[in-house]
């Protein structure tokens, strides 16, 4: 073992007795570093300072799940492998922010509307990249904002590569409508979600705002599953609903390039 302990910082929520299990589970996996990678019981509990009990009760919970893994000879504990898995998903998020930066202006230029990547962060879409359209009657860039799933064309998108049981879960939360177009019933919207499996890409017609319309396509990373989704948008005057199926292309194909700067395939057609 390392000479240099590692000394946990301490806060008051911390020290209080009303300490969560939670709390005391992140700063329990937080004790493990790269020079002391393998933990038994007394050493996790001496360092922060909790009875061996609950460092038992947390570390089976977290092995359960698996956050931590134990060895099999000495009984010690050491990180699991879902924390590998977790950690793919944050920089797989990084990686396609980067690697979309190119094609995404590429892809406003050529359309004259705003360029948008979005991902998928529990019920809502976060927009990673909204590039401005340079043309005078524009919308403002939603960088950073967050919008409802449900009613935007990338969400849609992002909900097409959700399994059942996580649509499930989906579909148990409320769904307010944003405009009279707001599209709420689970029905419908799984209908939406089988058409984005067939075609390819999905539509927004003033669901998430008045006199914005929207067309957006997933991007795949190497396991196949959708990561983000990219999509133009602009105001109706110019987008047209007859001219959906003559933009999608363009936007889909946007969407293959970048997911192949992933790592992923193409989208395929989905006989559903």
């Amino acid at each position: 073992m390392s000479q240099e302990t590692k000394t946990v910082n301490r806060n008051p929520r911390r020290d209080s007795p009303r300490l969560s299990s939670v709390t005391t589970a992140i700063h329990l996996l937080k004790t493990f570093t790269e020079t002391d990678t393998e933990l038994g019981i007394s050493e996790l509990a001496k360092r922060l300072g909790v009875a061996k009990s609950t460092v038992h009760r947390l570390a089976s919970a977290l092995l359960d799940e698996g956050l931590l893994q134990q060895n099999a000879a000495n009984g010690r504990y050491y990180l699991g492998i879902a924390l590998f898995s977790l950690g793919s998903l944050v920089r797989s998020r990084l990686d396609v922010a980067g690697e979309s930066k190119y094609l995404l202006n590429k892809l406003r230029d050529s359309s004259t509307e705003n360029a948008r990547l979005a991902v998928l962060e529990r019920q809502q879409v976060v927009f990673l990249h909204d590039f401005e359209s340079n043309q005078t009657l524009r919308l403002k860039s939603g960088t950073g904002q967050i919008r409802p799933a449900y009613c935007t064309a990338e969400g849609l998108c992002l909900l097409s590569g959700l399994h059942e049981k996580e649509l499930i879960e989906f579909f148990k939360l409320p769904r307010e409508a944003r405009t009279s177009k707001t599209v709420t019933d689970e029905d419908k919207i799984r209908h939406r979600i089988m058409q984005i499996k067939r075609r390819g890409y999905s539509t927004e017609d003033e669901e998430c705002e008045k006199g914005t319309r929207c067309i957006a396509a997933p991007i795949y990373n190497a396991e196949g599953r959708i990561i983000a989704a990219v999509g133009i948008a602009g105001p109706r005057v110019r987008i047209r609903k007859s001219q959906f199926s003559k933009i999608a292309p363009t936007v889909i194909e946007t969407a293959d390039l970048i997911s192949e700067r992933m790592g992923g395939r193409k989208w395929q057609k989905i006989y559903v």
